[in-house]
Protein backbone atom coordinates (compact mmCIF):
# COMPACT_ATOMS: atom_id res chain seq x y z
CA UNK A 1 0.00 0.00 0.00
CA UNK A 2 1.39 3.34 -1.10
CA UNK A 3 0.43 6.61 0.54
CA UNK A 4 0.83 9.84 -1.41
CA UNK A 5 0.77 13.31 0.08
CA UNK A 6 0.80 16.48 -2.02
CA UNK A 7 1.86 19.91 -0.87
CA UNK A 8 2.61 23.33 -2.30
CA UNK A 9 -0.75 24.51 -3.57
CA UNK A 10 -2.05 28.01 -3.02
CA UNK A 11 -3.40 31.22 -4.50
CA UNK A 12 -1.23 32.92 -7.09
CA UNK A 13 -1.62 35.51 -9.84
CA UNK A 14 -1.55 34.82 -13.55
CA UNK A 15 2.03 34.56 -14.77
CA UNK A 16 3.36 33.33 -11.44
CA UNK A 17 5.04 30.01 -10.74
CA UNK A 18 4.19 27.32 -8.23
CA UNK A 19 5.92 24.10 -7.23
CA UNK A 20 3.91 21.12 -6.08
CA UNK A 21 5.47 18.18 -4.27
CA UNK A 22 4.21 14.66 -3.83
CA UNK A 23 5.87 12.42 -1.26
CA UNK A 24 5.30 8.67 -1.21
CA UNK A 25 5.53 6.17 1.61
CA UNK A 26 4.75 2.51 2.10
CA UNK A 27 6.11 1.14 -1.15
CA UNK A 28 9.12 0.97 -3.45
CA UNK A 29 8.85 4.37 -5.10
CA UNK A 30 11.10 3.60 -8.06
CA UNK A 31 8.73 0.81 -9.15
CA UNK A 32 5.97 3.28 -9.96
CA UNK A 33 5.24 5.56 -12.85
CA UNK A 34 4.05 8.82 -11.31
CA UNK A 35 1.34 10.95 -12.82
CA UNK A 36 -0.18 14.33 -12.08
CA UNK A 37 -3.86 15.00 -12.65
CA UNK A 38 -6.09 17.97 -11.95
CA UNK A 39 -9.78 18.58 -11.48
CA UNK A 40 -11.00 22.06 -12.39
CA UNK A 41 -14.16 23.33 -10.66
CA UNK A 42 -17.23 21.57 -12.02
CA UNK A 43 -15.23 19.41 -14.40
CA UNK A 44 -13.84 15.90 -14.55
CA UNK A 45 -10.35 15.02 -13.48
CA UNK A 46 -7.87 15.40 -16.33
CA UNK A 47 -4.37 14.28 -17.13
CA UNK A 48 -1.56 16.81 -16.62
CA UNK A 49 1.66 14.88 -17.05
CA UNK A 50 3.61 11.77 -16.16
CA UNK A 51 7.16 10.68 -15.43
CA UNK A 52 8.73 7.26 -15.89
CA UNK A 53 10.25 5.12 -13.17
CA UNK A 54 13.75 6.59 -13.32
CA UNK A 55 12.71 10.00 -14.56
CA UNK A 56 14.21 9.77 -18.03
CA UNK A 57 10.88 10.06 -19.80
CA UNK A 58 8.04 12.52 -19.36
CA UNK A 59 4.85 13.32 -21.21
CA UNK A 60 2.53 16.29 -20.84
CA UNK A 61 -0.97 17.29 -21.78
CA UNK A 62 -1.18 19.87 -24.53
CA UNK A 63 -2.45 22.80 -22.39
CA UNK A 64 0.54 22.58 -20.01
CA UNK A 65 3.31 21.52 -22.35
CA UNK A 66 6.18 23.99 -22.26
CA UNK A 67 4.96 25.52 -18.98
CA UNK A 68 4.91 22.57 -16.57
CA UNK A 69 7.81 20.25 -15.74
CA UNK A 70 7.74 16.99 -13.80
CA UNK A 71 10.79 15.61 -12.03
CA UNK A 72 11.39 12.97 -9.41
CA UNK A 73 13.93 12.08 -6.76
CA UNK A 74 13.74 8.37 -6.03
CA UNK A 75 16.12 8.72 -3.08
CA UNK A 76 13.60 11.04 -1.43
CA UNK A 77 10.45 9.29 -2.71
CA UNK A 78 9.31 12.59 -4.16
CA UNK A 79 7.89 13.80 -7.45
CA UNK A 80 7.71 17.49 -8.30
CA UNK A 81 5.37 19.43 -10.56
CA UNK A 82 6.94 22.77 -11.45
CA UNK A 83 4.30 25.08 -12.90
CA UNK A 84 5.37 28.27 -14.66
CA UNK A 85 3.43 30.98 -16.47
CA UNK A 86 0.26 29.98 -14.68
CA UNK A 87 -3.08 30.90 -16.18
CA UNK A 88 -6.53 31.21 -14.59
CA UNK A 89 -7.57 28.06 -16.47
CA UNK A 90 -4.94 26.13 -14.49
CA UNK A 91 -7.12 26.57 -11.40
CA UNK A 92 -7.88 23.07 -10.10
CA UNK A 93 -7.30 20.51 -7.41
CA UNK A 94 -4.02 18.80 -8.32
CA UNK A 95 -3.35 15.18 -7.39
CA UNK A 96 -0.43 12.87 -7.86
CA UNK A 97 -0.95 9.20 -8.59
CA UNK A 98 1.14 6.04 -8.83
CA UNK A 99 0.85 3.20 -11.30
CA UNK A 100 2.69 -0.07 -11.99
CA UNK A 101 2.88 0.06 -15.74
CA UNK A 102 4.98 -2.50 -17.61
CA UNK A 103 5.79 -0.04 -20.36
CA UNK A 104 5.72 3.72 -20.78
CA UNK A 105 3.22 4.01 -23.60
CA UNK A 106 0.68 6.57 -24.72
CA UNK A 107 -2.28 6.61 -24.20
CA UNK A 108 -2.08 4.08 -21.35
CA UNK A 109 0.01 6.35 -19.13
CA UNK A 110 -2.60 9.10 -19.49
CA UNK A 111 -5.54 7.01 -18.28
CA UNK A 112 -6.57 7.90 -14.74
CA UNK A 113 -8.30 4.52 -14.38
CA UNK A 114 -4.92 2.82 -14.66
CA UNK A 115 -3.47 4.53 -11.58
CA UNK A 116 -3.76 2.58 -8.37
CA UNK A 117 -2.77 5.03 -5.66
CA UNK A 118 -3.83 8.64 -5.29
CA UNK A 119 -3.01 11.54 -3.06
CA UNK A 120 -5.68 13.69 -1.44
CA UNK A 121 -4.96 16.63 -3.71
CA UNK A 122 -3.84 20.20 -3.24
CA UNK A 123 -5.71 23.26 -4.48
CA UNK A 124 -4.17 25.66 -6.95
CA UNK A 125 -6.02 28.89 -7.66
CA UNK A 126 -4.77 31.33 -10.28
CA UNK A 127 -6.30 34.80 -10.28
CA UNK A 128 -6.35 37.02 -13.35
Amino acid sequence: QVQLVESGGGLVQAGDSLRLSCTASGGTFRNYVMGWFRQPPGKEREFVGVISWGGSNTYYAGPVKGRFTISRDNAKNTVILQMNSLKPEDTAAYSCAAATFRTFEIPTIMARSRYTYWGQGTQVTVSS
